[in-house]
């Protein structure tokens, strides 16, 4: 496994721990999950947090 999916499964675990595993708030485990994948992401240097704030800055000040 690589580390994005160990911290989508550490992230799963530990919200669906936090919870008490109750059926109507399960949906925040895969909020869990998907925010400790995309920290995984940004170890691993997939996503640049420099280069995504530039192109929304770049949007934001182009004419429409």
């Amino acid at each position: 496994m690589t580390i994005k999916q160990h911290l989508g499964l550490l992230g799963f675990l530990f919200v669906a721990a936090w919870i008490g595993f109750n059926f109507g708030d399960a949906v925040l485990c895969l909020v869990g999950a998907g925010i400790f994948y995309a920290v995984g992401s940004v170890l691993e240097g997939e996503v640049d947090l420099g280069e995504m704030q530039s192109r929304f800055q770049r949007s934001r000040s182009a004419p429409r």
